[in-house]
């Protein structure tokens, strides 16, 4: 195993990487978003708990890209 193969890992002190880092930030807030918005269609939360779960996805992808917006 190793260590290259994992360059997505543990981003934090990557100085090589800072896409990339963006990109999983990125993709895991798609994915959240998804999994938010599949739970309001199936009727398990209601607008204002998926908005507020939605917000809370963005609010993470803006630190993860430096706090613009804030």
């Amino acid at each position: 195993m190793s260590d290259e193969g994992d360059a997505g890992d543990g981003n934090d002190g990557g100085d090589d990487a800072p896409d990339e880092s963006l990109d999983d930030a990125v993709d895991a807030f798609l994915r959240d978003v998804d999994a938010a918005h599949d739970d309001y269609d199936r009727g398990y939360t209601d607008a204002d708990a998926t908005l507020s779960v939605v917000m809370s996805h963005v609010e993470r992808l803006r630190e993860a890209h430096g706090g613009i917006g804030d």
